[in-house]
């Protein structure tokens, strides 16, 4: 299985560790979608954007310990995707955003550049 990941569990990021036994495939970008900062992570709805991702070949296990962390609060919910390395899982937040800052360059890696004039 696969799994989408657009933030602290990217490569050298805060919970990276998390992925020490997945497959990277590659990176991606996804559409119709917006990054939010909630702190120390971000958190994707569906929105105008773009959103830049890597993509991760899991085993079962890796996938239950990334739900534990990210889905037992209701804080985000798995959606299935279609990637060019095949359909992968994608946390979208579902909690409110009001209030929080949008990363208008949908890069997680980016988020402390200032915001572009063009």
């Amino acid at each position: 299985m696969r799994i989408i990941v657009y933030g602290s569990l990217r490569r050298k990021q805060g919970n990276s560790h998390w992925m020490t036994n997945a497959q990277w495939l590659g990176d991606m970008q996804i559409e119709g979608y917006a990054l939010y900062s909630l702190g120390h992570y971000p958190g994707v709805i569906p929105g105008e954007g773009t959103v830049y991702c890597e993509v991760y070949r899991i085993d079962a296990t890796t996938l239950g310990e990334l739900d534990a962390l990210r889905t037992k609060a209701g804080e985000y919910k798995r959606q299935l995707m279609q990637t060019p390395y095949g359909s992968a899982w994608l946390y979208v937040y579902q909690r409110p955003v009001k209030g929080r800052q949008r990363i208008a360059s949908g890069d997680w890696l980016r988020r402390d550049d200032p915001p572009s004039d063009a």
